[in-house]
């Protein structure tokens, strides 16, 4: 499922925050992006059409369907495929080599790979 940014805001805020109602996102976002509650609630709908958010109760109660996991991983893999050939070794290498991490961080990488093995 491809959450663009807008929808991502959206899912944000139930993540961090649970269940809401759509005027409690609308507020959150309105502090937040600035958004007004047509944009919100443009947003929440194309959520719900996309299967990313359910809807239910009396005050429009807003739940989502996915979690940010789920939603991390479909993205990494999209970036993989796109922009890596498909290679998570071209994609690893290229933040190895480039320096984005510090030494730590490849120490902590390390060490989860030899947990997975």
């Amino acid at each position: 499922m491809k959450l663009f940014d807008s929808e991502l805001k959206v899912m944000d805020a139930l993540w961090k925050r649970g269940d809401l109602s759509a005027g409690q996102l609308s507020k959150i976002l309105k502090e937040e992006t600035g958004w007004n509650r047509n944009t919100t609630y443009t947003v929440i709908k194309k959520c719900i059409e996309k299967g990313a958010i359910a809807r239910y109760g009396t005050k429009f109660m807003c739940k989502p369907l996915i979690s940010r996991e789920e939603v991390q991983q479909e993205e990494t893999n999209e970036l993989v495929e796109k922009m890596f050939e498909g290679s998570y070794e071209k994609f690893f290498a290229a933040f190895l080599n480039e320096g984005y991490l510090s030494q730590d961080e490849i120490e902590k990488l390390k060490k989860i790979v030899d947990e997975t093995q």
